[in-house]
């Protein structure tokens, strides 16, 4: 089978389409021929060996999949050959960035038939982040008010949509460009604010009558993240999910005590090892696409061969919700 494959950490040259001996399922694994693959910012940070744990080498990134099932292991009972699945893969043995790759069948979600691939493979990853930052570490409550930052990325654009499901009294959105700004506006942000511009945090504290925000969802670090944190409300949660701008902020816990903030780390593989939190939230979001109440953004699908450029789209801030690859 074709794969990517880096065997050095380094910018998106080292990305090297080659052959690799197709997987065999195991036991309780299925064997998936991959018709979608998301790409997201973990994959550029295991590429430049900057992830939140260790990568080892040669490794083939990549770890969301939507596909059909062509070969069961003997121990699986509830999946069969034929069927349409999306699954986050966690196997060391799996294969991303590739025509097949092997899970196990615990990990499996079915793709309803109203939902097409590439919009199955833009919720393993983002949309699981997106729910729980919101939900199960931002403990969004009805009538709140709703921080996005990077509000055209793949978890902003899904965030958007999600708070108002939640019932968020206000979205307020930020991104780098008018452009950005007018689909977070189409997603249902009541406020959106242009985040390169000097004094944004001002905009958001006069957009909620000084009050602040409830909770905020930041991924860049370094100055957003100080910012940010004095946007929270009294009782307010920043929940942070990333360091994009690879410049970790400097964080003095007192004052968090005087208006009882919260500063909150997810890390979305802490989720995966909770089954009853995956599955019953990837399938309502699912079920949220096949209803028409999320709408999914898809900035791109590329050949697999083009990976390489993908990455540097990406990095370079150059593109809007979920990018997919096609082997």
């Amino acid at each position: 089978m074709k794969a990517i494959q880096f065997t050095q950490y380094g910018g998106p040259e080292v990305l090297n389409y080659i052959e690799l001996e197709k997987p065999k399922p195991r036991d309780f694994e299925v064997l998936i021929k991959i018709e979608a693959i998301g790409v997201n910012y973990a994959d550029t940070a295991r590429r430049e060996g900057q992830y939140v744990v260790n990568t080892p080498l040669p490794y083939v990134p990549g770890s969301e999949v939507a596909g059909t099932v062509i070969e069961i292991g003997s121990n699986v009972k509830h999946v069969c050959v034929g069927d349409r699945v999306v699954t986050l893969l966690s196997s060391k043995r799996a294969t991303g960035y590739a025509e097949y790759t092997v899970a196990n069948s615990s990990s499996l979600i079915p793709i309803p038939e109203s939902v097409d691939m590439n919009s199955a493979v833009a919720l393993p990853l983002q949309g699981l982040s997106a729910y729980h930052i919101l939900k199960t570490m931002g403990r969004l409550e009805k009538g709140e008010t709703v921080l996005v930052h990077a509000a055209a990325g793949g978890v902003g654009t899904i965030a958007i949509q999600l708070a108002k499901l939640f019932g968020a009294g206000k979205v307020i959105a930020t991104a780098s460009n008018e452009e950005k700004l007018s689909l977070a506006k189409e997603l249902g942000a009541d406020v959106c604010i242009n985040y390169t511009e000097e004094g944004w945090e001002k905009h958001v504290h006069e957009s909620t009558g000084g009050v602040g925000v409830d909770v905020a969802l930041e991924m860049a670090g370094g100055d957003i993240f100080r910012k940010t944190l004095d946007c929270l409300a009294p009782f307010g949660r920043l929940v942070i999910y990333g360091v994009a701008s690879g410049e970790q902020a400097r964080l003095y816990p007192s004052t968090l005590m005087a208006e009882n903030k919260s500063v909150i780390g997810f890390f979305l593989p802490g989720i995966m090892k909770r089954e009853e939190l995956y599955r019953s939230s990837l399938m309502e979001l699912l079920t949220f696409v096949g209803e028409d109440k999320l709408k999914l953004t898809l900035g791109g699908v590329f050949p697999l061969t083009n990976a390489a450029e993908v990455h540097r789209l990406l990095q370079a801030r150059q593109t809007k919700g979920k990018l997919v690859l096609i082997p």
